[in-house]
């Protein structure tokens, strides 16, 4: 762009065939064009000016196209032109009552970075169809200013001239929105980003994403795409391998749905249309005609949480059984085949009570990520998001900032870093600290083992209520948060809505096995460890002095009781005192002694306190905690249902109900911690998060045992 005397800028018009183009370009430059041959070729492009506010304004009327991935000869050089030449802002022209169909072109025009002008053409036309748009959200959501124009009579040119003027004199800034793709993609794309970043010079970094989503769709030899690189090649071709292995889609067919998805979420906040032909909606405009509803859809997507909950629990017992079985037939065979040693203490005492405590919920965390990944790949999940959309807006946030917190439902860790999609740093900052109040997977297993032990006839209900207190805190504290500490209003963004489509089965499993290596991947790393420490830990010191000498108390029951079930009972009895003075005298015990008034209000005896403890290092291990807390170290067979009876006798249900309350709210996980220290530069938001959590999972738990106290 010029500073000379002759201040110039250069326009190159973009479109789709038949949006009206040509029929505008005339309109702006009247008799100032002519015509140019594009290099090398004889096919003709045309090349106009005017002049307006000082500023010379050359429009380059490009051939219309409906994609940057075609191959006819004319799109060829459009693209050509687009991504490889020198000029200052691209006018994206499109047919203001097809927009669907055109915005598809806008979304590659809006990856690849360029400054956007938008005009929606053929607007008589668009009135008589009973549509009408929200200009103003329209430009903010596609980052750039947008008018509505007639160039057949006129309407709106000389505004366009204006407009375009001023954008010249504003330096043509632009924030770089970008298209959001679904996990998956975005994973692929963050990876190749980072290829890109190391293996490419300077000059190819400032649009790294832009490179990375070509090489995905195999545009490698397009303008702007990167130049040959045998490496980025090996890994461009691998990540197509992959999602293509894990979708049953090619890359390109995958990136194209994902735009689709950004077109309709952005149709459906920026247009309506007044009139519907009666027999014209699709299937899919029929669906969302329902789940999208006012009224129904947030009641309806409870219900389905609901009924994944119960399906999850009524499924999960089956096979859960099975490896609870599995891990009583290894303890029991460990304790009768190894000779007496640290070892075998080690096995029976620790590593398979601790690991077989957590391992018995693998099918149940399968069965649940297996709905996820059905309403993920389904295009539900999309719509919930949607939908919470207008609930974001009431604390301050919108609906970008629920995909963040939905993927918390898996793990925190990942979902804290998809915040890096929010544009907003306020935004993101509030979205990163109440992520952690959304149950993660981790947290699971104690949900289900406290539900089964203490709500046995409403397991799912009970599961229901804990998420949905989890939403609710979240929700809250973000409005507390912009309320207080991040003032500021959010600003409105694309929800994408993807198409719907049936799941495929190769799609399925592969995101289930995946979770399952994952959590079986932290039972034999975080788990097992942890199960071992907390072994050495309440079995050390080996000799602990009691108050009062056992085998006094014993001689005295056997001379006061003659033999029989009554004797046995008070022999049982003393023992169980014995095995308990002792776990209080050991290390563990001191420790939980230590913390106890911390956790006495609560009503959480030293064993609770102490699993509360350990899940700092990983939410899973409060169970493989309370699963060696609670084995005695005698012959007795490891059973889920014998942990669940032990935790009955501890705590009244109440009680338990805290627990799992707190074990919800507190401190994230230390890998939770160290990710909210590394996205936002400071250990002073990860410190807040942890102090902020841990005051009101106490508040919460101490209301539940008061209130429960007094009924």
């Amino acid at each position: 762009m010029s500073d000379s005397a002759q201040k110039t800028v250069t326009i190159a018009l973009a479109g789709n065939p038949n949006c009206g183009k040509s029929a505008l370009f005339n309109r702006l430059t009247g008799a100032r064009q002519r015509v140019a041959n594009f290099s090398g070729v004889t096919v003709a492009r045309k090349e106009g000016e005017t002049l307006h506010k000082g500023w010379l304004l050359r429009f380059i009327d490009l051939p219309g196209t409906y994609s940057l991935s075609t191959l006819t000869m004319e799109e060829k050089l459009a693209q050509e032109y687009l991504l490889g030449n020198e000029y200052d802002l691209i006018l994206n022209i499109m047919d203001a009552g097809n927009l669907e169909r055109n915005l598809f072109l806008t979304t590659q025009l809006i990856e690849s970075g360029r400054p956007r002008v938008y005009v929606l053409n053929m607007a008589d036309e668009a009135r008589r169809k009973g549509i009408t748009i929200n200009l103003p959200l329209l430009s903010t959501l596609l980052d750039g200013p947008a008018l509505m124009t007639v160039a057949r009579t006129g309407e709106g040119v000389d505004a366009l001239l204006d407009l375009l003027v001023e954008e010249a004199e504003n330096k043509l800034q632009r924030r770089g929105v970008s298209v959001r793709y679904d996990s998956h993609l975005e994973e692929a794309i963050g990876r190749l980003t980072q290829h890109i970043q190391t293996h490419l010079g300077k000059q190819y970094q400032q649009q790294a994403r832009w490179r990375a989503i070509q090489l995905l769709e195999g545009n490698q030899g397009l303008p702007g795409a990167p130049p040959p690189n045998e490496h980025l090649a090996i890994q461009g071709e691998a990540e197509r391998y992959h999602l293509a292995a894990m979708h049953g889609d090619p890359a390109e067919v995958l990136l194209a749905n994902g735009r689709y998805g950004f077109i309709r979420g952005l149709l459906k906040e920026t247009v309506q249309q007044q009139f519907f032909a009666v027999g014209t909606l699709t299937l899919g405009e029929r669906l969302d005609g329902i789940l999208l509803h006012r009224l129904l859809g947030l009641p309806l997507f409870f219900l389905s949480m609901w009924v994944m909950f119960q399906t999850t629990f009524t499924l999960g017992k089956v096979p859960a059984e099975v490896i609870n079985n599995l891990f009583s037939w290894l303890t029991e065979q460990a304790a009768e085949l190894l000779a007496p040693s640290l070892l075998r203490e080690v096995l029976t005492g620790g590593i398979l009570p601790g690991v077989g405590g957590v391992a018995v919920f693998l099918p149940t965390i399968i069965l649940l990520f297996l709905f996820i990944a059905l309403f993920e790949d389904s295009g539900y999940m999309a719509r919930v998001a949607f939908l919470t959309d207008r609930a974001m807006h009431i604390i301050g946030l919108h609906g970008k900032a629920f995909i963040p917190l939905l993927m918390g439902f898996g793990c925190n860790v990942p979902a804290i870093m998809a915040t890096r999609a929010m544009e907003h740093p306020r935004d993101r900052l509030v979205t990163i600290l109440i992520n952690p109040f959304m149950s993660c997977s981790a947290r699971l297993p104690v949900f289900v083992l406290f539900a089964a032990a203490f709500f046995p006839e409403h397991e799912g209900s009970v599961l229901f209520s804990i998420y949905m207190i989890g939403i609710v805190t979240a929700l809250l504290s973000a409005l507390l948060l912009k309320k207080t500490l991040f003032k500021g209003i959010s600003e409105p963004f694309v929800l994408e809505l993807p198409p719907y489509r049936l799941p495929t089965l190769r799609s399925v499993v592969r995101h289930m096995w995946e979770k399952a290596v994952e959590f079986l991947k932290k039972m034999g790393g975080v788990i097992l460890a942890g199960s071992i420490i907390i072994w050495f830990l309440q079995a050390y010191p080996r000799e602990v002095t009691l108050p009062w000498n056992p085998e006094e108390r014993l001689a005295a029951i056997e001379m006061q009781l003659p033999e029989g079930k009554e004797r046995q009972e008070a022999i049982k009895a003393l023992q169980a005192e014995q095995s308990a003075a002792e776990q209080e005298g050991r290390y563990l015990g001191q420790l939980g002694r230590w913390i106890q008034p911390i956790f006495a209000p609560l009503g959480f005896d030293w064993r609770a306190s102490i699993a509360l403890l350990t899940g700092f290092v990983a939410k899973e291990v409060v169970i493989s905690t309370l699963g060696v807390l609670y084995h005695s170290g005698n012959k007795e067979q490891l059973q889920e249902e014998l942990l669940q009876e032990k935790l009955t006798h501890a705590m009244p249900r109440h009680v338990a109900y805290g627990f799992m309350l707190f074990t919800l709210l507190y401190i994230p996980c230390l890998a939770t911690i160290a990710v909210i220290r590394r996205e936002t530069m400071s250990w002073r938001w990860p410190l807040l998060s942890a102090s902020f959590g841990l005051s009101l999972a106490w508040l919460s738990a101490w209301t539940v045992h008061t209130v429960g106290g007094l009924l």
